[in-house]
This record gives C-alpha cells, structure tokens and sequence, in this order.
C-alpha cells in the first residue's frame, strides 16, 4: 500500500465510499485486494479518529438514534460456544444519533445491542452536544438508563414503540390482519421533559440506515461482501461517516451536513481525507 501514489489511493477510497466491496474496488482499480484492505483500515481508522476529536460542540436541538445491524465473520446462529457474545463474531450493531436539521451525524459506536453499549453510545452522544436537545430513540429497553446516566433528565425524551402483529386500523376505518413480522401500529411515549409530539419520530434516523445499506456493501443483508473481522468493520463505518459529514453534499440542504452544522467551511475532497492517514 505505501507503494500506491496519492491518485490510486483516491482511486481506491472515492470506490469504496460509493457501495463498491473490496473486490470490486480492486478489479477496477487494478491494486491487490489485501492492499485495499490495508488501504481502507488505514483510512477508515484515522476516519475515526478526526470524528471523535473533532465532533464535538455540535448545535444539534433535535436529535434521532437507531441501531441498524450487520454481522462479522458468520451470523450469529453459526458462531460457536467459545465465541459467543463475544464482540467481533456474529452480529455487530452500529448505534447512529442524527440531527433532522442539519442531516448531521455527530455520533456513533459500533458495538453489541445490549445495555453496556447503550450506555456507551450515549455518554458519547451527550458530551458532543451544546444544546438542550429533544432526543427520539425506538423502543429498545436499554436506552431508559443509558439515556438517564448520560443526560441526568436535562432532556426532552421520547420513545417510538412499534407493535407487530394484530390488528392494523386505517383512518377510513377498514382494518387489516398483520403477520407477527409486520408493524401494526406506533406508540410514542414521552419519557422525560416536554418533546414536541410533532418532532417525535425515528423515521429520519432510519433512512439513514437505508444509505448505509446502500453505500456500504458489506451492510447488504445477503451477500459475500461481509466483514470478516471487526477492525475492517469499524474502519468502514469510520470511512463512511466521514464521507457522509464532510464530502458528501446532501440534495436537501444543498452543502454537507458538516457545512450546514458549522463544522465545515467547505466540501472535503476525497483526497483530503486520504490525506488524514498519510
């Protein structure tokens, strides 16, 4: 990799941020698959590093949080006893906070989906924040003391609970009989504080999650393009994050979200951030 000059390196990496898999990337560009590999650790590392030092002060006043899963090395029914919960083998979450104002995501943690994480995911969460915020999450049972420990009730807090199976009922009055797997209805329930009940919603967060699936190849839910250890996971979720904030020009706001948030005064190039592991 350190033979590769500034332009294949930006070859490499601009493929990469656009949904290409290693292999993919490594026949169009011509460079080694382990090369990628080493190319996108490097990177998608430091990617990680710029995020967490630099992410900080964030004017945020309204925030939306998720998990959205993927898996390392097998899915989590073919991990052996030796291994199991064990982070780096079977399933892997990455925690994403989002601003629906700036399109913003000032914070995330690539973990297990249990309460130590949850704890994790939002101590980091509160420490990049200036404001008073109204936070919005799903209805995961964890997020009640994490959300409590790192905000000590300074907050407005809402729960998005979806309730599968049943009965679904249209406003027409019609209804609709749903399998166990299908949402039937939406419960909000306001936690701490005084949410505006218009602003309680995970739906923004969510397609987030859509443009990670899309951008990410090893996101896709059937695939050979898995991550086969944790460290390349995490780098790639650095990498992206990276790109999402800073290089990448959202339609609506028509700049970067880093840009719109004031932590940005111009569109990074994909050479700039190649250039944070050089």
């Amino acid at each position: 990799m350190n033979r590769l000059n500034l332009a294949k390196r930006v070859q490499v990496i601009h493929h990469l941020v656009e949904g290409y898999s290693l292999a993919s990337a490594s026949r169009l560009t011509g460079v080694a698959p382990n090369t990628v590999m080493d190319l996108l650790v490097d990177v998608g590392s430091m990617c990680n590093f710029y995020l967490w030092k630099h992410m900080v002060k964030v004017p945020c006043e309204r925030i939306q949080a998720d998990e959205i899963w993927a898996f390392v090395g097998m899915k989590e029914k073919r991990v052996s006893k030796e291994f199991k919960r064990q982070l780096g083998y079977g399933d892997v979450y990455t925690w994403v906070a989002f601003c629906p104002d700036t399109k913003l995501v000032p914070s995330y943690h690539v973990g297990r989906r249990d309460g130590e994480h949850a704890k994790i995911f939002m101590d980091d969460l509160s420490w990049r924040l200036s404001n008073w915020i109204q936070l919005t999450t799903d209805g995961f049972l964890p997020y009640l003391e994490a959300v409590e420990g790192a905000f000590g009730g300074k907050i407005d807090y809402a729960m998005v609970k979806k309730v599968y199976g049943g009965v679904r009922v249209y406003r027409d009055g019609t209804t609709k009989k749903c399998g166990l797997s299908e949402c039937s209805s939406i419960i909000k329930e306001v936690i701490t504080g005084k949410p505006d009940p218009a602003h309680i919603s995970t739906s923004l967060v969510e397609r987030q999650n859509a443009t990670m699936r899309d951008e990410m190849r090893r996101f896709t839910r059937d695939t050979f393009a898995f991550s086969k250890k944790f460290q390349n996971h995490r780098a790639a979720v650095g990498l992206h994050f990276m790109h999402y904030n800073f290089a990448r020009i959202h339609q609506t706001l028509r700049c970067t979200p880093a840009m719109e948030a004031g932590l940005a005064k111009s569109v990074w190039s994909i050479e700039e951030i190649v250039q944070l592991a050089a």
